[in-house]
């Protein structure tokens, strides 16, 4: 199905680009904390929105 270049070329490119993406969140892991402080409190009130809704669609449900 795939040839051993392309199999080689995958792993390369998957260890690579995971690599490269660790050592970016790292590098910037001090910054995340300053300019994302308070960012879970959004999170936690979108999911708590969502099920709202989905609670009000189950109540008036016919």
């Amino acid at each position: 199905m795939f040839s051993t270049g392309q199999v080689i070329f995958v792993l390369f490119f998957v260890i690579a680009f995971l690599t490269l993406i660790i050592w970016s969140y790292r590098k910037d892991l001090n910054l995340h904390k300053k300019q994302y402080k308070g960012s879970k409190w959004v999170l936690l009130g979108f999911i708590g929105f969502v099920v709202l809704l989905f609670l009000i669609k189950l109540v008036l449900k016919p």
